[in-house]
């Protein structure tokens, strides 16, 4: 399932092999909630800009189409016409979101749909029946996504809450891929580490976590009000008690830096909305660092998004032409400008692999981590 090919420091370099393909790692996951580029790309389109692995969303898919519409159209893979990998999280994170319409109990979470309000319930079992529905590669453990900061007490029994949810999880993960008509067989369960800002419960939540053995592990509760520095330490405090031989997630992290930052502390998946989100609001990432293309500066700058990026986009187009599509509320300007930020962050991901090869990644991480940041 998962190969260290190499570390640099605490930098990993590995392969991660499932059912529908093998991921170079560290890898960037693109997001498409509801089995969809948010900008209007295809599958086709992850293709040609590098994506290795899809993210969707249990939580949404779920409510629309429906998990049992897609089992029936062949999983989520056929559905969308997708042929590599897939993780989907469990939707946690959006059911714990909506903290005005719901209610957790022991056996799972009670809310409303964001929707039409109709009354829903989901357990670690309903989460993993969902995702199997969907025949996902990876399927992340249901778990309760923890405010930041959060009291103390609260912590302690939200993180043995989920742990219990966790072997729920396990259980009946296992028992979904025995069955004859389930979509994925090979489907992997993920857990979650969580414990907000406080260290000795991450690090003894993790410990637990990692008995049960298995195939990977994640961060999860961060980037939710923390600073970067705080998600740092915790990454930190957590990484030397995470699996050696087992894949490691950082759950909705993050910027270029964070990415840069995290893989330099150990971790191979990210995922994240915000490339594509900056990017329909014309917030777009340069290896210079980020401009803004509604600037009028840019009206009748006939130079690519970035000259140093080989994307469609900025092989084709220039930022004159995509600042007027903005300006006339073209749809062609979010997805021109989706396509290029998902492209940077695919090679972003591309040049640490690089250079993690050549043993330089010390070095990039000194050049670009701070230059990434900036806001030209």
């Amino acid at each position: 399932m998962f190969e260290l090919l190499k570390t640099e420091g605490k930098a990993r370099r590995g392969v991660f092999t499932c059912a529908h393909g093998t991921v170079q790692t560290p890898v960037f996951m693109n997001v498409g909630t509801q089995g969809a580029i948010k900008g209007a790309l295809s599958a086709k389109d992850l293709k040609d800009i590098g994506c290795q692995v899809e993210l969707s969303n249990t939580y949404h898919l779920h409510l629309r189409p429906g998990d049992k519409l897609v089992k029936e159209c062949g999983g989520l893979h056929k559905f969308m016409t997708w042929d590599g990998p897939i993780l989907t999280d469990s939707g946690g994170f959006q059911v714990f979101s909506l903290s005005s319409l719901r209610k957790i109990k022991e056996e799972g979470v009670y809310f409303s749909s964001h929707i039409d309000g109709r009354k829903i319930f989901m357990g670690p079992e309903e989460s993993m029946q969902i995702q199997s529905n969907l025949g996902s590669d990876i399927c992340m453990a249901f778990d309760e996504c923890i405010e930041n900061p959060a009291p103390r007490d609260y912590v302690l029994k939200s993180v043995d809450r989920t742990y219990r949810w966790l072997e729920r999880c396990k259980a009946e993960n296992a028992r979904l891929n025995s069955l004859p008509d389930t979509v994925n067989p090979q489907q992997m369960l993920w857990g979650i580490n969580q414990g907000g800002t406080y260290p000795d419960i991450r690090v003894d939540h993790m410990k637990r976590i990692a008995e049960l053995d298995l195939p990977g592990y994640a961060i999860g509760g961060l980037a939710v009000g923390e600073t970067a520095q705080e998600m740092y330490d915790i990454i930190d405090a957590v990484e030397p008690f995470m699996p050696k031989d087992k894949t490691r997630y950082l759950m909705g992290v993050g910027t270029p830096t964070n990415i840069i930052e995290a893989v330099a502390r150990g971790v191979d998946f990210f995922d994240c909305v915000m490339p594509a989100r900056n990017a329909r609001h014309a917030r777009l990432f340069t290896w210079e660092g980020a401009i803004n293309l509604k600037n009028a500066k840019y009206a009748t700058d006939l130079s690519p998004i970035d000259s140093q990026c080989d994307c469609p986009v900025c092989r084709r187009y220039s930022r004159a032409y995509i600042r007027h599509l903005f300006v006339a509320e073209e749809m062609l300007a979010m997805r021109l400008c989706v396509m290029h930020n998902l492209y940077f962050y695919n090679k972003l991901m591309e040049k640490i692999r690089e250079n993690l090869d050549n043993g330089t990644f010390q070095a990039f991480r000194a050049e670009y981590s701070e230059k990434l940041s900036r806001r030209i």
